[in-house]
């Protein structure tokens, strides 16, 4: 039977490694349909530069599942990885599809000064 999960796992596996591979910080991205997730993460996987999401209190103000909301994390993201130093990641969609929320959050980033 297709499981959905499985399948958007397996898809980003394969993302992983190549990421892995580069050896550079990554940009992963989670959704679910009420909240979307941001984390820059070390090469070695080891720790979390930098996070943003729309629990945060500056963020929670309006409705957190839409595109509205994914912008103003990217936004966040953005500014939280320069103020840690950095600018150069490599984006991880964790196999959502590029497209809606998840494309809002790597414009947003894009256009604060992350490079990808």
């Amino acid at each position: 039977m297709f499981d959905k999960r499985a399948a958007r796992l397996r898809r980003a596996k394969k993302t992983r490694a190549h990421i892995r591979h580069l050896g550079v910080h990554r940009l992963v991205v989670n959704r679910t349909p009420r909240h979307i997730y941001a984390q820059i993460i070390s090469p070695t996987g080891g720790e979390v530069l930098a996070q943003a999401s729309t629990l945060d209190s500056t963020l929670r103000s309006g409705a957190t599942g839409n595109v509205e909301a994914a912008t103003a994390v990217g936004k966040l993201i953005a500014e939280r990885g320069k103020s840690a130093g950095i600018t150069k990641v490599a984006f991880d969609r964790s196999g959502f599809k590029y497209h809606g929320r998840v494309k809002a959050l790597a414009d947003a980033a894009r256009e604060n000064g992350l490079e990808f």
